[in-house]
């Protein structure tokens, strides 16, 4: 029986992109290990690997598939699908891969939903929140911050001020998975097509609301270490098709999330530091002593806590560097990519 695509959220859109390509299929990738993909279309599901020439021609990681891209196959009845294309995205989940490698990496794309899962216990972070939304905004994606475990919080109300206070405008939803229902408020963001992705650290409880919402035991699951920090359970990225409608994404927990050219998220996400620094006497202010300068006056009157500001600071810092990187790095692989083409020619002359 054919499986219907638009199920797995195929538009008119990507059909039309689809027409461009004679003799591929359209498929989407819903899962990835390391260099080994699985894709599904209407013909059904298989293992599937990139060509050379994709490989080869793309000048960063984030040109090749991931999780949730819609691809372009030669579906090779007889073996594993060929991937020879990724269509154009509408979101994209990037940060800068773990390490000291200075390279990015995405997490995941085409979501619509992205929920940024901290739980109520010891994980209870608002710097690293700031983090995660700034780079959810510049994803494309809409960010729902999902606030787990409500059941060990003494204060929820509190906690939830505490969020509110950095995330103006974004919705925030408390689960238990102690309740048999926990997983209801959730249901609002899901339907046929729709993609949602799970982010946050180890041990927040995504897998365990993925089962509920799928109604059965599917991912594992783990508890917490003594030092209330969660052990890494998930180790790949996946898509996951609801029985009801929709589709999440489940990833490794993270324990840092680097950020990779997110300008415009940082200043969604710090709306409030923006429109206070145009309030200073000086267009150029650099707000470190400037007379008429809005942000120290903030910072004086406890209007702007000095730790928002610190982080705001921060990131602002961090993502800076990492648009010097990305630069070094295009024009380092353009130039490797160019003396290969070169070494080729020569050769076979």
């Amino acid at each position: 029986m054919a499986i219907d695509m638009k199920q797995y959220g195929l538009t008119p859109s990507l059909e039309k992109s689809a027409g461009e390509y004679e003799g591929l299929v359209i498929a989407r990738v819903i899962s990835q290990e390391k260099g080994i993909y699985r894709i599904v279309c209407e013909s059904g599901e298989k293992p599937g690997g990139i060509t050379g020439k994709l490989r080869y021609s793309a000048v960063t990681a984030s040109e090749l598939p991931a999780v949730g891209d819609f691809v372009m196959v030669d579906w090779n009845e007889g073996g594993n699908a060929v991937i020879h294309r990724v269509l154009p995205r509408r979101s994209c989940f990037l940060r800068k891969a773990a390490g000291n490698t200075g390279k990015e990496q995405v997490v995941a794309a085409n979501i619509d939903t992205v929920f940024l899962c901290m739980s109520l216990n010891l994980d209870f972070n608002l710097r690293r929140l700031e983090r995660y939304l700034s780079v959810a905004w510049d994803s494309g994606a809409v960010p729902v911050i999902l606030l787990t475990k409500s059941d060990l919080c003494p204060d929820l109300e509190s906690r939830r001020n505490d969020v509110h206070s950095v995330a103006m405008g974004v919705d925030v939803l408390t689960t238990s998975m102690t309740e048999e229902n926990g997983c209801r408020v959730l249901l609002p963001y899901f339907g046929v097509g729709k993609t949602a992705a799970f982010l946050g650290s180890s041990g927040v409880g995504k897998s365990t609301m993925i089962n509920h919402l799928l109604g059965q035991d599917r991912l594992d699951t783990n508890g917490l270490r003594n030092d209330d920090k969660g052990r890494h359970t998930t180790t790949r990225r996946e898509l996951i098709l609801l029985p009801e409608g929709g589709m999440v994404i489940d990833t490794p927990g993270m324990r840092e999330l680097g950020m990779w050219d997110v300008e415009e998220g940082i200043e969604r996400t710090f709306a409030d530091l923006e429109e206070l620094a145009e309030k200073c006497r000086f267009r150029d202010c650099t707000h470190s002593g400037e007379p008429g300068c809005a942000i120290r006056e903030a910072l004086d009157t406890g209007v702007l806590s000095m730790d928002r500001w610190n982080s705001f600071q921060k990131l602002k810092t961090e993502n800076a560097y990492s648009g010097d990187s990305r630069s070094y790095l295009l024009a380092k692989e353009r130039k490797f990519k160019e003396i290969a083409k070169s070494n080729k020619f020569n050769k076979k002359r």
